[in-house]
């Protein structure tokens, strides 16, 4: 099994892969041990499907909590997937709404307990870095969202107002000529709306934390052991995997984007896994730095639908990222490196002469009500699953996986949101769901252009 794997095609996302040659790959140094691949037979009372953040945070959560030890099945290695290879950006978000589409939708104490959902999300990223000791390059950053046109700059305001009028929270609208005095130049930089809370990080880094957090808690993590085949015998859920089985009395699910659609019936036409593709150049040089005025270490994203998403590493590198090709076709991946690279160039005349030392892409998943959920199956209690964080999951995969352990463990949190606590729909004909994507691109680029 190669890199290239599509969901919505192939069985499984491969067995005992090691992660992709991304920036951070190469720069996460030597990540902490697991359990090697299962053996020939295990019991216990939880299995988890998945090594990512959701994963391990579920694990880590079960025993050092709940008293309970689970197991850990991960095809790869743990963080294989979008647990190491996003951007690091550890921000506020629910799904793709606004905190006025929040309130639109649900009302106003609904989305006041959304928000607090949001906010406690990024609390418990801070709590597992501080507690676990991770070293994982973390630094408070905040976020801007930048109108990459002027006709943006409105919405932006407006949403600074309610959130601080609504949610008494200190969001902050700068102008264009505050934004590039203080922030950042371009040509794409009309205003930005400010959080405050966001914190930027290594994320293979975090995942080899939490990871290591897991297993001194109690719990086992087993890497190369794909589940190839599920049944139930009684009350007993049987996974296979390619050395032998395990038998565990509940399942969580928590393979997010790389999720195959034969594993398990509830899941089946339920999510969209998408793309998302990033860059990293070589290290800007002052004279780069000064001519895209450069000064801002915010996480940064900006208004488009299909957005792009940037930050200042470290070491004056920069890592540019936005939706990746419809398939996963190695022969045309460095047409979406060139694209990206371009579109950054646009962004900030001056960086006409910047290359990309390395580039690399992975699933996010989608619902069909762009929100995340976090459930069990309709037909049995005793599987779970947390699923669809929509391309912004740093935050909110943690705090799931902690969400998932009181769950699993029989204390569900009473302040659940009920459009998340609620199972997911089916998306229809999803067999042929790669035309709308298209169509949905199409509208969305046309959006993005227009005022």
């Amino acid at each position: 099994m190669t890199q290239n794997y599509d969901p919505l095609i192939d069985a499984g996302p491969g067995n005992g892969l090691s992660h992709v040659p991304s920036y951070w790959a190469a720069t996460a140094g030597e990540l902490p041990p697991d359990d090697g691949a299962a053996p020939f037979q295990i019991e216990t009372e939880v299995a988890i499907i998945g090594g990512g953040y959701t994963g391990l945070s579920c694990a880590y959560h079960l025993a050092h909590e709940h008293g309970v030890k689970p197991v850990v099945l991960e095809a790869n290695r743990a963080g294989w997937g979008c647990s190491g290879r996003n951007g690091g950006f550890a921000r506020m978000a629910l799904g793709r709404l606004s905190a006025e589409e929040m309130i639109g939708a649900w009302g106003i104490e609904t989305a006041k307990r959304a928000f607090e959902i949001m906010r406690a999300s990024l609390v418990n990223v801070r709590a597992l870095i501080a507690d676990g000791k991770i070293a994982c390059d973390a630094s408070e950053a905040g976020h801007l969202k930048i109108a990459h046109r002027a006709s943006r700059a409105t919405a932006l305001r407006r949403e600074a107002r309610v959130l601080q009028q609504a949610f008494d929270y200190p969001a902050q609208f700068i102008d264009a000529a505050d934004l590039h005095a203080h922030h950042i130049g371009g040509t794409q930089s009309h205003g930005a709306l400010r959080i405050p809370d966001a914190v930027a990080l290594h994320p293979l880094k975090l995942a080899g934390g939490v990871l290591r957090m897991a297993r001194a808690a109690g719990a086992t993590v087993h890497t190369a052991s794909p589940v190839i085949k599920w049944r139930q015998h009684g009350a007993e859920h049987v996974l296979t995997t390619p050395h032998g089985t395990v038998r565990a009395k509940s399942v969580v699910i928590v393979t997010n984007g790389y999720t195959p659609q034969f594993l398990h019936p509830a899941l089946r036409a339920t999510l969209l896994p998408v793309l998302s593709h990033i860059i990293v150049t070589r290290p800007l040089t002052p004279d780069e730095i000064k001519a895209a005025n450069f000064q801002t270490r915010h996480v940064l994203t900006d208004t488009r639908k299909l957005l792009y998403y940037w930050r200042r590493l470290p070491d004056d590198r920069i890592l540019f990222g936005g939706r990746g090709l419809i398939a996963d076709r190695p022969g045309r991946n460095h047409q979406q490196r060139d694209f990206l690279l371009s579109e950054l160039k646009i962004k900030y005349p001056g960086l006409e002469r910047v290359t990309v030392d390395y580039d690399w892409h992975g699933w996010v998943c989608l619902t069909r009500d762009f929100l995340p959920h976090i459930h069990h199956a309709l037909d049995d209690s005793s599987v779970h699953y947390a699923l669809g964080y929509q391309g912004s999951g740093v935050s909110l995969s943690l705090y799931a996986g902690q969400l998932l352990a009181h769950n699993v463990a029989g204390d569900p949190p009473a302040n659940a949101l009920p459009a998340v606590n609620s199972p997911l729909a089916r998306y229809p004909l999803h067999s042929l769901i790669r035309i709308p994507q298209r169509l949905m691109y199409l509208r969305y680029k046309h959006l993005d252009r227009s005022d």
